[in-house]
């Protein structure tokens, strides 16, 4: 099978991929900011609520910015009571990050801000089709994810 556009004229898969990202993040910037949140610092609270006790170089690393870029993020959500940390149990300097109960809060008025645009996103597609799209996404993510150390 190959990843050409099924018509000639039609569109990679790739750039309508990436045109669809840039919308939803143009969207999402400008509802977030109705709530203070950053869409960086929603996808790190949103990746806390499913794996809590990440550090800051784990949540660089899935927000797709530097580790110092997420350290101040980071930072401002602990000056805000969004999230607290603590030491890790193996020692040294790594600091595993948890959401608050403020945090948890802010990320469900943000989440209700999501349920919006995914909705008008998907508002032409019956239930089925939404599940094909979201399979056919996660494996799309899974193939192209890098692999983990060791």
């Amino acid at each position: 099978m190959t990843s050409r556009p099924i018509a000639p004229d039609a569109p990679r898969l790739s750039y309508l991929v990436y045109r669809l990202e840039r919308r939803i993040r143009a969207r999402l910037d400008e509802a977030l900011a109705l709530y203070g949140i950053t869409t960086t610092e929603y996808m790190a609270l949103g990746e806390l609520r499913v794996r809590d006790g990440l550090s800051s170089a784990e949540l660089a690393r899935i927000a797709f910015v530097t580790p110092q870029a997420m350290n101040l993020v980071v930072r401002d959500l602990e000056k805000r009571g969004l999230i607290h940390r603590d030491a890790h149990p193996d020692g040294g300097r790594i600091l595993r990050v948890h959401l608050s109960r403020q945090g948890r809060a802010a990320l469900r008025r943000c989440d209700r801000a999501l349920d919006g645009i995914e909705d008008d996103m998907l508002a032409d597609l019956d239930d089925s089709t939404r599940v094909t799209l979201l399979e056919a996404l996660m494996r799309c993510t899974r193939a192209l994810h890098p692999p983990g150390p060791g």
